[in-house]
């Protein structure tokens, strides 16, 4: 039984096919890697510049406290001045901690898409607006994985913040015992131990959903032995064409040889098997010039050629093989068979002679 038919997606994609996905903007991303990374970078970030946020932040309380305490009654303007200080200050406090978040964002994502941008994936398409596309999607493989991914991220957001302030929970009412300072260190110890355990799990469902990407997106790529072949066609063109090309061009080049069959001293055979045709001009080659050769059926085309233009026939079968298998068409022969050429063309020009005379 053969094994996959023809519409099975059996092959690995080709290098064209994963050009052209990249093109359309299909390509290898995990969207966990990039929340992890910006997780385990906002930690250690926060846990950087905490100190230095929280005096910051220490300051700003406490000038608003002895306001409040110098102030026998706060205008609006009093007010709106506190709210503009304090917000100015978190902003203060908080941009270092937005642009870490922001490169640490970015910087992933470059990571996974080799800098790649293409706008064809947002491109407006109607087949979107399909409700039975949605569907398919939502049913499918990739949608069940998405939705279990988002019910095990929301199941461990709530179980460790549950875990973590069900320990602590105990310190708040103290809390309102505590000097400001030791307000803002526990405040921020707490989100501390929260983030820190979210990155940890994050960074296994990361981990293993690049995986479960990767194999989503060969798995995807992978094409048809059909699909294979319409690209071949395409890239190289079709092979029957090719084919027929070649032949022509051999027609053409074995004709080009036979035109050059009258214009030599000497045809070297072995009797019929093979044939070889030389030509030597002092004036212009160094050398003896190898201006035909062929074998079989080629070769008794070359000797009767050679005949029909009175060309001199000459019987050496170790010589006609070792030059036919040594020289190319238009050729010098080497140096190793100069004597044994030499003793040919002597005889050939010696029957010249004979007949001149």
């Amino acid at each position: 039984m053969a094994n996959g038919g023809a519409g099975e997606k059996t092959e690995k994609p080709t290098p064209k096919k994963r050009k052209d996905e990249r093109k359309e903007g299909r390509i290898l991303q995990s969207k966990e890697v990039v929340t992890a990374v910006s997780l385990i970078a906002v930690y250690y970030a926060f846990k950087l510049i905490y100190p230095i946020t929280s005096q910051t932040l220490i300051k700003s309380i406490k000038t608003c406290f002895s306001l409040t305490e110098t102030q026998e009654r706060l205008k609006a303007s009093d007010i709106r001045l506190l709210f503009l200080n304090g917000a100015l200050t978190i902003l203060i406090a908080s941009l270092p901690m937005l642009l870490i978040a922001g490169l640490s964002t970015v910087l992933p994502t470059i990571a996974q898409t080799k800098a790649f941008i293409s706008f064809k994936s947002i491109k407006f398409k109607f087949s979107k607006l399909n409700p039975l596309s949605g569907i398919k999607k939502m049913i499918s493989l990739k949608g069940v994985m998405e939705l279990l991914k988002a019910i095990l991220k929301v199941t461990v957001l709530v179980t460790i913040t549950y875990n973590t302030l069900r320990e602590i929970i105990s310190i708040f009412p103290k809390m309102m015992d505590m000097s400001v300072n030791q307000a803002v260190y526990l405040t921020g110890n707490m989100i501390f131990t929260v983030v820190k355990n979210i990155a940890i799990i994050f960074a296994f469902l990361a981990f293993f959903d690049f995986l479960y990407q990767r194999w989503d997106f060969e798995k995807n790529l992978k094409m048809t032995k059909q699909e294979i072949k319409e690209e071949y066609k395409q890239s190289e063109g079709d092979p029957q064409i090719k084919g027929k090309i070649r032949q022509i061009q051999r027609q053409r080049s074995m004709n080009r040889m036979m035109q050059a069959v009258p214009e030599a001293d000497v045809i070297i055979r072995n009797p019929t098997h093979y044939a070889v045709a030389l030509k030597y001009d002092s004036e212009d080659n160094n050398a003896p010039i190898l201006v035909a050769k062929g074998a079989d059926f080629v070769a008794l085309k070359i000797i009767e050629i050679a005949k029909n233009n009175d060309i001199i026939i000459t019987e050496n079968k170790p010589l006609a093989r070792a030059l036919y298998a040594a020289v190319d068409i238009g050729g010098e022969i080497p140096k190793d068979f100069y004597q044994a050429v030499a003793d040919v063309l002597a005889y050939v020009y010696s029957v010249k002679k004979k007949e001149l005379k």
